[in-house]
């Protein structure tokens, strides 16, 4: 085992159950102490954390599928960074590990929970984005959960987003026939189409969601990948073709809502176009990482699939960097670096 480690770090609590949009009162930075590690432990600095839009969820109070953040009791999430003290086989002072023990600077916890991260070419805070959970979500919820196929025409919102622009470039890279998104920023538009080759895209603050999409796809779509909810889920349904497919991943248009958001109000196109549409949990195909693994990391190394992040620096930004992550402020992954 290396050298003993500070006998204190900084870790993030959620102080109070946001009502609405969060504010930065509901976080509160606070020193925790930090023993050494036992039997089968290691210790972790932490070198990059991830800030999700699924975090959102868990501060409500309530059980979903994962258990919602304690108040007053540090908050969990992504995170890789360097071992610098192990107790545990096959860890070692130096290894790069993935593990969920994020918000903090620093992580004690049971090597079972660790996985390496061999940065080899690929940078290290790629495991939080494009080879993290963001981009297995990208991967299975097109390939698995919307049985995408060659010749699709596939539509993304928020597309500029960690999960969103590795969907649609998967989806042109497999060959879809056209790939169109939607983003809260001419910027971000631009990107789209400039950067990672989508065929279209337009800003939905600039008009109609179903008539801005209905320019951008006029024959219609087979599959929706949706990350936002609301009014695009209504104007996808209105665009799909027969047999069209929806990978519902999540609504970040309704997260802070303080009432029960309306339903679609065209749902009577899933009967006549017996369209499907399926909720997903990336958790449920863990099984795809390897295959994942071997294909994406191909594509990122070949310059295929091109990978974004907005980078915020520092622990005591944690919590800013999430909010911006719920306003849409980042392109690609959110990422909070603890490195200078």
């Amino acid at each position: 085992m290396s050298a003993p480690l500070p006998g204190t770090t900084r870790a993030w609590h959620l102080v109070t159950h946001p009502k609405g949009t969060p504010t930065p009162a509901d976080f509160d930075l606070r020193e925790i102490p930090l023993a050494e590690p036992a039997e089968g432990q290691i210790a972790v600095r932490n070198l990059h954390l991830s800030v999700d839009p699924y975090m959102r969820g868990r501060m409500t109070g309530r059980k979903t599928y994962v258990e919602p953040f304690a108040l007053d009791k540090p908050m969990t999430g992504g995170a890789v960074g360097e071992v610098v003290a192990s107790r545990a086989e096959g860890f070692a002072a130096g290894d790069l590990v993935l593990h969920d023990l994020g918000w903090r600077e620093h992580a004690v916890l049971d090597a079972k929970y660790a996985v390496k991260a061999d940065a080899g070419d690929v940078p290290l805070s790629a495991y939080l984005g494009a080879l993290g959970m963001p981009g297995l979500t990208a991967y299975a919820g097109l390939l698995e959960v919307a049985s995408f196929k060659e010749g699709d025409a596939v539509f993304v919102s928020g597309a500029a987003g960690a999960v969103g622009s590795q969907v649609g470039q998967i989806a042109r890279l497999k060959g879809a026939s056209r790939v169109i998104g939607s983003a809260g920023s001419d910027e971000k538009v631009r990107r789209l189409v400039e950067e990672y080759g989508f065929d279209a895209a337009f800003n939905y603050k600039n008009g109609p969601v179903a008539e801005q999409l209905a320019k951008a796809a006029p024959d219609g779509i087979d599959v929706y990948f949706d990350n936002v909810g609301g009014e695009h889920l209504e104007a996808a349904i209105g665009a799909l073709r027969l047999h069209g497919r929806v990978t519902i991943c999540g609504a970040i248009s309704q997260y802070n809502a303080t009432e029960p958001a309306p339903g679609p109000r065209n749902l009577g196109l899933m009967i006549q176009n017996r369209l499907r549409l399926q909720g997903m949990i990336v958790m449920d195909h863990a099984h795809l990482r390897p295959q994942f693994f071997e294909e994406v990391g191909g594509w990122i190394r070949s310059g295929a699939l091109k990978r974004d992040e907005t980078v915020v620096h520092g622990i005591e930004n944690t919590a800013d960097a999430f909010l911006g992550m719920l306003r849409g402020e980042n392109t690609g992954k959110m990422i909070v670096s603890l490195t200078d």
